[in-house]
């Protein structure tokens, strides 16, 4: 069997907000073997509603759709898909009850628009929305099912754990499809499909791998569909271990490691505390470690310094230094990094100063040049990387490589033990 994923709403068509839903759908999908024909996004416009949906049962036995559930008139993606099914309008009385409860807790009058939230054609299988208004639906016709969701991901992504797969497993007898991904960070993509071109080779017919790789990490996946699950879970994690010899420390993890995370995880192993002092990063790093539920337990705190004078008088850099080699400099990165470290009375100090551009180069330090440090107990390492002239690209990977720059240090220290 295969799927289509319609994303609606005029709001995606025009660049408003961000189709994430249709890679997460996707995502689960794959996860429970179901494979994907096409995924696109339509306008909340009745004609093209009717088209996507009609011709999509033409092809594939699973259609689902987020958008278009709202309570406000640009919200017709229920009317329609009424009208595509040949049913009527209905309360749904749980629904109702749900929604009347939830708005009187919130002190939002239950008007005529929150109570549409309750009509759903007859001929569906509602789905609750525990999380928000508009229910989930669920439609069946000549072998074909349509699932139409709320727009809203943390809406939609609650309807698909605790609905949707459960009913996907039940209604279709689905083919198992095993993934395992790797977590990689420091070599290039086009430079690790080199380094493990033999063991690609070597890998059995009936698995794929695929490389995703994006700012802060690569991604190996390996995959096998229409298989015996438990003996492809052998085989891929077989194939996997023949691979990690390879790699070396740029191997970080498994599934949805992260190199923050991994550190995260050494640091709390250890009892060990780390802060931060960032300039060309603005607070990203920060971000990364704090955005963990328990950060708290090894991250304490941290200094944006971007303008010199707070690199000077917070963090104790020297005048001279920031005079004679300026702000993006080994000299001045060292010093940020124990500044913090003395700062915040932790074991370890990060710090990251460049110029994330698209100005500020120069022909000695252009756009995309960042020093960053590591302060240790007893000593401190700087290295100095050079990346492109997008500025969100640029301080994303700064403040990955800073962090990395730590993790590499953690595993010596480890391997020293």
């Amino acid at each position: 069997m295969q799927a289509d994923i319609i994303t609606i709403g005029d709001e995606i068509l025009i660049g408003q907000i961000i189709d994430t839903n249709s890679a997460w759908i996707a995502a689960r999908l794959g996860e429970v073997g179901i494979p994907i024909r096409r995924k696109y996004s339509i306008g909340d416009r009745r004609e093209e509603i009717l088209d996507a949906v009609g011709g999509s049962m033409l092809h594939s036995e699973l259609t689902i759709i987020t958008g278009g559930l709202g309570p406000t008139k640009d919200d017709i993606t229920k009317k329609v898909l009424a009208e595509l099914f040949s049913s009527p309008l209905v309360r749904h009385e749980d629904t109702y009850n749900r929604v009347e409860r939830m708005m009187a807790a919130r002190g939002i009058e239950f008007n005529a628009l929150n109570q549409s939230q309750a009509l759903v054609p007859e001929c569906c299988t509602v789905l609750t929305n525990h999380k928000g208004t508009a229910p989930g639906m669920w439609f069946e016709k000549d072998g074909r099912v349509v699932v139409s969701l709320p727009g809203v991901p943390f809406e939609m992504e609650a309807l698909m754990s605790e609905s949707v797969l459960p009913k996907l497993q039940e209604h279709f007898a689905l083919e198992a499809v095993v993934h395992r991904t790797l977590i990689t960070y420091g070599m290039a993509e086009s430079m690790l499909a080199e380094h493990i071109a033999s063991w690609e080779e070597a890998l059995p017919s009936h698995i794929r791998l695929a490389y995703l790789p994006s700012p802060s990490q690569l991604r190996l996946r390996l995959s096998a569909y229409n298989v015996d699950r438990e003996r492809a879970e052998q085989e891929i994690d077989k194939q996997f271990e023949r691979l990690l010899p390879l790699l070396g420390d740029i191997f970080v993890g498994w599934e949805d490691e992260t190199v923050q995370s991994a550190v995260a995880k050494m640091l709390i192993k250890r009892g060990e505390t780390l802060s931060a002092a960032e300039s060309c990063t603005g607070g990203t790093i920060s971000a990364k470690f704090t955005a963990m539920s328990g950060a708290s337990e090894y991250y304490w705190g941290g200094v944006v310094s971007y303008d010199n004078s707070v690199k000077e008088n917070v963090l104790g850099v020297s005048r001279h230094n920031l005079d004679t080699y300026g702000a993006v400099s080994e000299q001045v990165a060292r010093q940020m990094a124990e500044g913090v470290r003395r700062l915040c009375g932790t074991t370890y100090g990060i710090a990251t100063t460049g110029i994330a551009g698209p100005t500020g180069g120069t022909p000695d330090k252009p756009v995309g040049t960042v020093w960053m440090a590591v302060a240790t107990p007893t000593k401190t390492i700087a290295k100095v990387v050079q990346h492109g002239k997008i500025r969100a690209v640029n301080i994303e990977r700064a403040a990955t490589a800073a962090i990395n720059l730590l993790r590499l240090e953690l595993q010596k220290m480890d391997d020293e033990k």
